[in-house]
């Protein structure tokens, strides 16, 4: 069961857990956090949102201070991508299957204090994406 925090375009968020979240699928279910056991959980249509944002605790870190660096000790492979969403948002981090012409890509945060250990952003969501120079 994975923890994510579902973010939309319009601003709002649904942090739960999920079991069927696939990047080619369209819909995917959420257990909104502190649901009850047994209860349905909640149809999640991708095209609404700008990212799914898979965490490492539903509760966060509100002390913590986004870094939007590249550290010279963070060796995470792939591409460094800077993501710049529609609502003005910065996300910099590593992804191994970006690809312009998809639905979505992950990303893995170049912040490793943060509390996203992955983040699934939506094309659409985007303004712009591009590829930095090691």
């Amino acid at each position: 069961m994975n923890q994510v925090v579902a973010r939309y375009l319009d601003g709002h968020l649904l942090k739960g857990h999920t079991v069927d979240f696939l990047p080619t699928s369209d819909r995917f279910h959420l257990f909104p956090a502190g649901s009850y056991p047994g209860s349905r959980p909640l149809e999640i249509d991708v095209h609404d949102l700008k990212g799914v944002f898979f965490v490492k605790n539903l509760q966060g870190n509100p002390a913590h201070v986004k870094r939007n660096i590249f550290e010279p000790t963070n060796l995470t492979p792939g591409k460094r991508i800077r993501v710049v969403f529609k609502d003005g948002e910065v996300l910099l981090g590593h992804a191994q299957g970006y690809h312009p012409e998809r639905k979505g890509f992950f990303i893995l945060p170049a912040d490793q204090r943060s509390n996203n250990e992955r983040c699934y952003v939506i094309s659409s969501a985007t303004r712009e994406v591009s590829v930095i120079a090691s």
